[in-house]
């Protein structure tokens, strides 16, 4: 078993309910790329606000994408859209990317 030494506490909620649990505790992110497009906070969860990255930050942050969702992209970079022009330029860089048991890569991303 796959194991991101992490348990899961929350399911997804509203952006106020998740920095709610924030105020109390410490949490990793841990996100797919979001459709055709490469998204990976913009597109289908926004309650994953720039308020709500600024709080976990961008070390607590775990991509995971299959190598053929990788494939996909034929090059382009994931995409940060938060709203937060702050937040998303902490994402112009490269991030560590979990695309199979035991197997990561390094991957361009960039915040918009």
């Amino acid at each position: 078993m796959f194991n991101l030494g992490v348990n899961l506490l929350l399911t997804p909620q509203s952006e106020q309910e998740i920095l709610k649990y924030l105020d109390s505790q410490q949490a990793k992110i841990i996100v797919t790329v979001i459709g055709g497009q490469g998204y990976i906070f913009g597109r289908g969860n926004q309650q994953i606000s720039g308020k709500v990255i600024e709080k976990v930050g961008k070390e607590n942050i775990r991509i995971i994408a299959t190598k053929n969702k990788i494939v996909s992209l034929r090059g382009q970079p994931l995409l940060v859209d938060t709203g937060n022009d702050e937040v998303n330029a902490q994402f112009n860089d490269y991030m560590r990317v979990v695309t199979s048991y035991n197997e990561e890569m390094m991957y361009k991303v960039k915040g918009l």
